[in-house]
């Protein structure tokens, strides 16, 4: 049994009375400090439990400096509370024409508000950010009020036996000073009160474009998601409808956002959403990862991409990143629409419908960027059957094997063939005898084919003019050229190839119409795509996996940027006007590329984009200009003619037109050099051609022999 001056220890054994107070200050640093992780307080000694208490004393008034209008207001909404129960309690005649209640009120009015003033920055008011409060932080409100009423009713029956203030002012100016101090946290919170209202706009918002987006699940994700776009002001996506994969919740609202029925009825959701001009831009998953699995979802995804809509999902949370941990850092999907920040052309699908539907189309190059990319489009507007011609074997693998399993119904036959090969094409236009011809095969790369100009030939210039020969002698309806704004003033040997084949096409054309061939050439030009394999956008990627550097060849270096979804939409709204309305004979097509972007701004957008800061977290790198390249491109030569154009998103230019007879015969000079090896003199004699070629190392061989080709200048 314990002696008479000891108690017991709630874990067994004796507790002297020297440690009560211990205990006592410990019991007390609980209660203000939140429950505990165990029932009962630590014993320590008094020299570590005066350190301790100091310490959490300093960390806490200095909080409530750096909050002291915060601490005013709280302090002043405790004097409004008592007046206001007491108000409520005895009445303002009461207390008007009883002394005693006056000299009560006087004298505890103060009390009070110095209580409070004691409490308050105890209990850790002033340590939260109020703008992320939950309801655990509201509940640290309850529990501050809490203790200072019990401070102030400990204090009266000290001074007054409570004989002077009514008990039930006490419970009164509780809950009121609960409400009112709840109230004046609300402000931290009011971006998460404002409603999402589309209907007032999504075009732009503080001059930023601004994305319609669907979100797909009604989940937690999707409520963290609606509140990080509501506390970011600028955000450019805006929420216009909900999926949810749960019945029965269509017409409700999560944060402003209405519900619009369920993964099924995406299709009625999208026709409703288009009529009152809310069309969605982005599918947004905000939904688990396993979901993804489901046959519905992946059902939903492709109608989504024959529609042409972006589907990415919200970041997982808690991610960590570390931009240092080698190939172990997995990136998150970067979209490349927000890398343009533009809006995209709205596309005339009634006339892409009338231009692919029920005819036999020939893709080449159909396992490249933008091949690929023609492929699916036309695939998903109803084709009589697409033929593929490709040169690598397992591009052409790929390209058939996506087709088989997004559009297994649609007949195909896939050719192994070099453009090259004149003999090959014409057996297999023969055969299938296609009414379009979509030719994408082309060496792209500016330093590769600079290192290879006799490849760049044959492929671009021979190969194309065995397109177009092949096309025109099965009577197709139209040949569309893919063509690159790297022709306008060239500098290298590839856009000086492309250009002899824009040449060419546009020969073709104006001889056709001459002769009243049917067959027309049309050729789209475009800058450079997002996404495609060899561009920057994969390069960074790849740099960003490894931790960084980024590498950029010139600070002041400019480009065109479009996405590959996009050039091929134009492309094709281009060649349904021209060939429908007989629009741009002898022209080139130009696609509006919007205004050129710096390399270094879109490396920085990358990186953050990404989640890093640019320069701290990921360094950029300049490594300077490689063979061929300039510092900016441009989409119209000074020499061409521009023209308005009748189709959206698109432009017309009128290159100076070249008599087919002499393209011709330049081509088979061309092709014997090419053939030969001889790489000099292809420059060489290409720099006569075509006197616009602008390379410096090269104007030495263009000055060699008079240009046969002067009429070639644009």
């Amino acid at each position: 049994m314990a002696s008479p001056i000891e108690l017991q220890r709630p874990g067994g054994g004796a507790l002297g009375l020297h440690a009560i107070p211990l205990y006592a200050a410990s019991i007390a640093r609980n209660l203000l400090n939140g429950p505990a992780s165990s029932p009962w307080p630590s014993f320590v000694s008094r020299n570590e439990l005066y350190h301790h208490l100091r310490q959490r004393t300093a960390k806490r008034l200095k909080a409530t400096r750096s909050n002291l209008g915060l601490y005013a207001g709280d302090l002043a909404l405790a004097a409004v509370a008592f007046l206001l129960a007491s108000a409520v309690r005895l009445g303002l005649e009461g207390q008007a024409t009883s002394p005693d209640s006056f000299r009560a009120l006087s004298y505890a009015l103060p009390l009070f508000v110095a209580t409070c003033a004691l409490i308050f920055p105890m209990t850790c008011l002033y340590r939260r950010n109020w703008r992320y409060a939950s309801v655990a932080d509201l509940l640290d409100i309850v529990r501050a009020v809490a203790i200072a009423s019990l401070g102030f009713v400990i204090c009266l029956f000290l001074t007054t036996r409570f004989d002077a203030v009514p008990r039930s002012v006490v419970v009164m100016q509780a809950l009121l000073l609960t409400f009112l101090l709840v109230g004046a946290r609300m402000r931290f919170k009011i971006a998460e009160i404002r409603r999402f209202e589309p209907g007032t706009g999504v075009a732009t918002k503080s001059g930023r474009d601004i994305v319609p987006v669907l979100l797909v699940g009604a989940g937690d994700i999707a409520d963290l998601y609606l509140r990080a776009l509501q506390r970011d002001g600028t955000a450019r996506h805006w929420p216009v409808g909900i999926l949810d994969r749960a019945t029965g919740t269509a017409g409700n609202l999560l944060r402003g956002v209405p519900i619009l029925g369920t993964i099924a009825d995406f299709d009625e959701a999208m026709g409703d959403l288009e009529v009152r001009g809310l069309k969605p831009r982005h599918l947004i998953f905000t939904e688990t990862i396993s979901s993804f699995t489901d046959p519905e979802m992946k059902a939903l995804i492709d109608r989504a991409d024959r529609l042409g809509i972006a589907i990415s999902r919200p970041a997982p949370a808690l991610e960590l990143r570390n931009p240092n941990a080698g190939n172990r850092l997995e990136l998150r999907p970067i979209e490349l629409t927000d890398l343009l920040e533009r809006s995209q052309t709205t596309l005339d699908r009634d006339a892409l419908h009338r231009l692919i539907h029920g005819c036999r189309v020939v893709v080449t190059g159909a396992g490249g960027s933008i091949g690929r990319e023609l492929t699916l489009q036309v695939a998903g507007l109803g084709p009589a059957e697409i033929v593929l011609i490709e040169s690598c074997e397992f591009n052409l693998y790929a390209i058939d094997l996506e087709l088989s399993e997004k559009h297994g119904s649609t007949p195909r036959k896939a050719y192994l063939c070099n453009v090259r090969d004149a003999g090959r094409l014409n057996e297999i236009f023969a055969r299938h005898k296609p009414d379009l011809v979509f030719h994408a095969a082309a060496l792209k790369h500016v330093p590769m084919v600079e290192m290879n100009p006799c490849e760049g030939i044959l492929t671009n210039v021979i190969g194309s003019m065995n397109v177009a020969e092949a096309t025109r002698a099965c009577g197709a309806r139209a040949m569309v050229q893919i063509s690159t704004d790297k022709v306008v003033n060239a500098t290298s040997v590839m856009g000086a190839t492309k250009r002899l084949a824009e040449l060419y096409c546009q020969a073709l054309d104006l001889a056709g119409e001459r002769s009243d061939e049917r067959t027309r050439f049309m050729t789209v030009r475009f800058g450079n795509v997002l996404g495609s394999s060899g561009s920057l956008i994969p390069l960074f990627e790849r740099q960003l996996a490894r931790g960084g550097p980024l590498t950029v060849t010139h600070p002041d270096m400019k480009r065109f940027f479009m996405t590959i979804r996009e050039a091929v939409e134009l492309t094709l709204q281009a060649s349904a006007y021209g060939l429908e309305k007989r629009l741009g004979l002898g022209e080139i097509f130009v696609l509006d590329m919007g205004e050129p972007i710096k390399i270094i701004d879109m490396a920085r957008r990358m990186i953050k984009l990404a989640g890093y800061r640019p320069g701290e977290d990921i360094k950029i790198d300049f490594v300077g200009c490689r063979p061929g390249e300039k510092l900016f491109e441009e989409l119209f030569d000074a020499d061409e003619e521009r023209v308005a154009s009748p189709v959206p998103g698109v432009f017309g230019a009128v290159p100076h037109p070249v008599p087919l007879q002499e393209l011709r015969q330049a081509f088979e000079g061309l092709e014997k050099l090419a053939q030969t090896g001889d790489a000099h003199s292809v420059i060489g004699f290409v720099a006569r051609v075509l006197p616009s070629y602008q390379n410096p190392l090269h104007q030495d061989l263009a000055n060699a022999e008079p240009a046969p080709l002067a009429c070639a200048a644009g």
